[in-house]
């Protein structure tokens, strides 16, 4: 009988998020859809619905909207936070020789699609939108490499994966820094008196997950009150998140090891647990070792990864992807600027840092990584989608500039996929014929 592996923590990562991929697809498509029928009007006014939220006194009002954008976005900016402290303190970020080469590449990435944008949109209103086409769509990009590619090798999904959290890295200090109103600094004072608290949960070292949540929803009230925008709350709580243990590994396999043991010599042959009281106190033993031996920020993301994936995502993009597409664009520079920052300064960023990483030697292709691979997976990189409508609604305020840069987004990220799906396949084509 063969063993069957159980997956990675990584190939759960992936899996998931190319099948959010497809979910936020279709959610994305049927608002697109909604937007250009009949119900266009009952659309949008669905996002307008008041509703508000707390205790007598200290209530908060805002639209549905707003509270997809504002509060479900926060606890994708959560599961943002968590997965780059987990990349840095253990995965592809954690030391300088394994990170090299996405973080140029990511800085490339983000340099390049600004300039082109800015390019388009040198002076007026119009130049604010320069953060839409520097962030890359985690979902979208990984989902699409599982369609276009499902035998590439784990290392171009790792390097894809880490090149896109580098890049949500960037944005989220884009967000913080250019994309926030007028400071309101008493806000912002009772903010970090909570980031306080949360450290010293860590110093008390709490292990318990709820006292952070707790603390992290007033902290995304003052984050938001401060003009920062509220979904950066997320990040600063993912920091927060410990990652000790109460046992380490050791002490856990010594004592798993014994109480298999115990397990086993407790069998009564007819093979049911619950007719053996010893078994049954076996089995509770090794799921309090378990317990024990999770990191609480572990915990929390394996918790949000679907709620994110699943449901705000697909809600997010249902709320924001619907655009009216007419043959006549309004601020068409907006979309040009926006798309071909997506399809020519993802690719050329990328690859133009990855040329000089590796030639001067700060970085090094992976061996399973060749040159037109990579320039097929930096095409993939812009699928900016979520993370670009996300900007495009901070960086504007009239609805054709927003639409305009929608638009822009859309296409941008289509063509963007079509044209890593073509390289891909040519590589692919290239390689068997050797």
């Amino acid at each position: 009988m063969v063993r069957k592996i159980p997956p990675t923590i990584f190939q759960r990562f992936f899996r998931t998020e190319t099948v959010g991929g497809s979910v936020l697809l279709l959610f994305g498509i049927a608002a697109l859809a909604l937007a250009n029928s009949p119900l266009a009007e009952a659309y949008e006014h669905l996002w307008q619905i008041p509703m508000t939220m707390g205790i007598v006194h200290h209530s908060l009002s805002m639209t549905l909207h707003q509270w997809i954008n504002e509060g479900l976005m926060a606890v994708f900016f959560l599961l943002v936070g968590l997965e780059i402290k987990r990349e840095l303190l253990v995965g592809e970020l954690a030391s300088a020789k394994k990170a090299a080469l996405p973080i140029v590449c990511a800085i490339g990435g983000m340099i390049v699609p600004a300039a082109i944008y800015l390019m388009f949109n040198m002076s007026g209103f119009g130049s604010r939108g320069w953060g839409i086409p520097v962030a890359t769509d985690i979902a979208f990009a990984l989902g699409a490499l599982a369609l276009i590619a499902p035998d590439a090798p784990i290392g171009a999904k790792v390097f894809l994966t880490a090149l896109a959290i580098v890049d949500d890295m960037g944005a989220v200090l884009v967000i913080a820094i250019f994309y926030s109103h007028e400071i309101a600094w008493s806000s912002l004072a009772g903010a970090a008196a909570v980031v306080l608290v949360l450290v010293g949960f860590n110093v008390a070292r709490i292990r318990q997950l709820w006292p952070y949540l707790l603390a992290g929803i007033a902290l995304w009230y003052f984050v938001r009150q401060s003009g920062v925008h509220a979904t950066v709350a997320g990040v600063i709580l993912a920091f927060t998140i410990p990652t000790h243990t109460r046992i380490n590994a050791v002490q856990f396999s010594r004592r798993t090891r014994g109480l298999v043991d115990q397990f086993d010599r407790d069998e009564t042959g007819d093979f049911l647990v619950l007719s053996s009281k010893r078994q049954q106190e076996a089995l509770f033993a090794l799921k309090q070792a378990s317990e024990g031996v999770t990191a609480p920020i572990l915990k929390l993301e394996t918790a949000l990864h679907n709620f994110s994936a699943f449901v705000v995502m697909p809600l997010f993009a249902f709320a924001n992807a619907g655009v009216k597409i007419g043959l006549s664009i309004e601020h068409e520079e907006i979309t040009l600027g926006v798309l071909a920052g997506l399809v020519i300064g993802k690719p050329l960023g990328i690859m133009a840092a990855a040329l000089v990483g590796v030639k001067s030697g700060i970085a090094k292709l992976p061996a399973t990584l060749g040159w037109t691979p990579l320039l097929g997976y930096a095409s993939l990189a812009g699928i900016g989608f979520t993370m670009s409508l996300f900007i495009a609604m901070l960086a504007f305020d009239g609805t054709a500039s927003i639409d305009a840069a929608k638009q822009g987004i859309l296409a941008g990220s289509l063509l963007a996929g079509v044209a890593g799906a073509v390289i891909l396949k040519a590589a692919s084509h290239s390689r068997d014929g050797q």
